[in-house]
């Protein structure tokens, strides 16, 4: 692969240049073989990675149908989910109750107390959870996702030893990044630490917000920058640091246990302050400077387990929008006979079956350790969350006024749903990190043969005739035989083509403007997106093709499929179209008038961000009213044991 550096490119401005080197040093180096998306951006289709379809082994997935029959119980007798959206707060009792079923432990390893199930079967029951309350899926995922975590992947024999047994049996875990200055900016730590004289601990010092479960929590894994020698240069750098610390330290600070919110309003969003804690050293996950890795990695699977929550909510949605488009009479017929609605619920059944399919295609690969699948979940993730939300809305609407009635729960699935296409990484980010990290290695290249046209020939005059001459390579192959499968696979290939072709001219006409050229990148993103989501969908078909699937069961499922195809190529049609036929140049005209004109209304109106680096205007907003809004309170309510921190603890 070229050792070209994309930073290196003429015409970039600095910051943004710094924001690529300091991007390309904390995701480190590329790994040694592509996986399936980076693969499509070069036009290629690597068929042995998406079929078949990713299956579990029969031992596994008949342990998880129990707890899924046992976890299935519960939510249907058991679980106050209005109760906890009304009074926002999961109770105690139903947290120990997911402790006793397995639940909160189940991918804890066994020799550790848990449960030692694999990823699908975990994202299984958050799908299952997520049907019925999506704080309480919200709850789940914080703990085994992203909070302990980082301890299963990164941690020594001792820290698992030490802390895993409690995070499987009866102790909730925290994940500490996001800060008032720091959402999907990940890298930009403002909180710091640095190691003692002694060498025996950290010193901790800083601000943390939206810790999910953070006042619950008898565990948190804390990111942090430290400044350090780069040993290849002697200078000093700052790079981020993991750290488990725990509640009761010295210095901890819980000054808010959570603030009501539109969704997920069960769940509790902390904000912590550190003041000179003190880490024991033995606290350090993996080595210094491994945070951004620990913290990416863990997104990987908290973006699945985002997934299968939506998934969940979405499936309930879409089923009630069935039963009440055959049922509801207007203008003397059903709600289903009319065209508008069969639109809807047709676009529903693909949305929910695609997303099911790209969910396990992507569980699947990291139960399997595939190498390289950061792009997929990022992936996953936006598709999800987006079609997911659009599902509900859509719900919504053929439902009518009593979708918004409490009592159906859909007004409240749509009020958990929307928070989706906001975190875990916001979905315009996720568009740009799929261009940039899907296609930076096609784009090294590109720019090391512009470079250096006469060092490859051969690869010179291939991208010239791409580029200057408009020839396409010729298609990706594949090597399923199943017509039913074929015929749309042959449309994908088609696709996969186009696309990388579109992609290289982009680079050629954009230039150094396409590091910025957000619009373009998210075109390409998306075009991206609906070729993945097709290939996952035919995917999942075949395999349920191969297990039996026949009948009217068979026709049922094709028709979904073909539509959501056909629909999907649509979609990649029109991106594609868009990256000449737009109106970005006034869209952007209108934009900078309107920024303009905001500095006409007045800050104190409006709220504002309350650490804005803009330091005239810090403290000038608007202050909201909170005195009959519901307050929750300062401190930890962390009720356990303590939690051993080691060092003599």
């Amino acid at each position: 692969m070229s050792s070209t550096n994309l930073a290196d490119m003429k015409g970039i401005a600095e910051r943004d240049r710094k924001q690529i080197e300091a991007a390309q040093e904390m995701l480190g180096p590329d790994p040694s073989t592509m996986g399936a998306i980076k693969n499509v951006f070069w036009g290629n289709f690597r068929e042995e990675l998406m079929f078949p379809y990713p299956e579990g082994s029969a031992d596994e997935t008949a342990r998880c149908d129990q707890l899924l029959a046992e976890l299935d119980r519960y939510m249907r007798t058991e679980h106050p989910a209005h109760l906890i959206d009304q009074e926002q707060q999961i109770p105690d009792w139903v947290i120990k109750r997911l402790f006793a079923l397995g639940v909160l432990g189940m991918t804890v390893p066994k020799e550790f107390g848990g449960g030692g199930f694999g990823i699908t079967s975990y994202n299984r029951a958050l799908e299952r959870i997520g049907r019925s309350c999506g704080s309480t899926a919200v709850l789940v995922s914080a703990h085994q996702s992203i909070g302990c975590k980082a301890v299963m992947l990164f941690g020594t024999e001792e820290q698992k030893a030490r802390f895993l047994p409690r995070m499987a049996q009866d102790t909730l875990s925290a994940f500490c990044l996001s800060e008032p200055n720091v959402g999907c900016d990940a890298g930009g730590q403002e909180t710091r630490c640095e190691l003692s004289a002694d060498g025996t601990h950290y010193i901790l010092n800083g601000e943390k917000k939206w810790a999910t479960s953070g006042a619950l929590s008898g565990l948190f894994t804390v990111m942090a920058k430290q400044k350090v020698t780069d040993p290849k240069t002697g200078k000093q750098k700052d790079v981020v640091t993991a750290l488990i610390c725990t509640p009761d330290m010295e210095g901890v600070e819980i000054f808010s246990r959570n603030r009501s919110k539109c969704g997920i309003r069960g769940t509790w969003q902390a904000r912590i302050r550190l003041t000179n804690v003190k880490v024991p050293a033995t606290n350090l996950l993996a080595k210094e400077g491994q945070g951004f890795k620990i913290a990416m990695t863990c997104l990987n699977y908290g973006r699945c387990t985002l997934s299968a929550g939506m998934l969940g909510g979405a499936g309930h949605a879409y089923e009630q929008a069935l039963k009440w488009a055959k049922y509801r009479h207007q203008f003397d017929r059903p709600l289903a006979d009319f065209d508008l609605c069969k639109e809807k619920l047709a676009r529903m059944a693909g949305y929910v079956y695609a997303m099911d399919a790209m969910l396990y295609m992507t569980t699947g690969f990291l139960d399997r350790h595939d190498d390289d699948i950061m792009v997929e979940t990022a992936m996953c993730k936006v598709f999800c969350s987006e079609m997911g939300y659009r599902t509900v809305n859509d719900a919504l609407q053929i439902m009518g006024g009593e979708s918004y009635m409490t009592e159906n729960s859909v007004e409240r699935i749509w009020r958990d749903s929307r928070i989706n296409i906001i975190v875990e990484g916001a979905n315009e980010v996720m568009h740009s990190f799929i261009w940039a990290y899907g296609g930076k290695q096609l784009g090294e290249w590109m720019k090391g043969i512009k470079d250096r046209p006469f060092s490859n020939l051969g690869s010179a005059m291939q991208i010239g005739s791409e580029l200057f001459l408009g020839f396409r390579r010729g298609m990706p192959t594949f090597t399923c035989q199943n017509p039913r499968i074929a015929r749309h696979l042959d449309e994908c290939m088609m696709r996969i083509r186009e696309f990388s072709h579109q992609v290289k001219m982009m680079f050629k006409e954009h230039e150094e403007g396409i590091v910025t050229a957000q619009t373009i990148q998210s075109r390409l993103a998306l075009g991206a997106l609906w070729i993945h989501a097709s290939l996952c969908t035919l995917s999942k078909f075949e395999r349920n093709m191969r297990r039996g699937l026949e009948g009217r069961e068979l026709e049922h499922e094709a028709a979904i499929v073909d539509h959501f195809i056909a629909f999907a190529g649509e979609q990649f049609d029109a991106e594609l179209r868009a990256l000449r036929q737009n109106c970005d140049t006034t869209m952007k005209r209108a934009a900078d008038a309107v920024l303009a004109w905001a500095d006409s209304l007045p800050n104190a109106d409006y709220v504002l961000p309350e650490r804005t680096p803009i330091m005239a205007v810090r403290g000038t907003g608007k202050k909201p009213d909170q005195s009959n809004i519901p307050q929750f309170g300062t401190g930890s309510v962390f009720a356990g044991v303590k939690v051993s921190t080691g060092a003599g603890a």
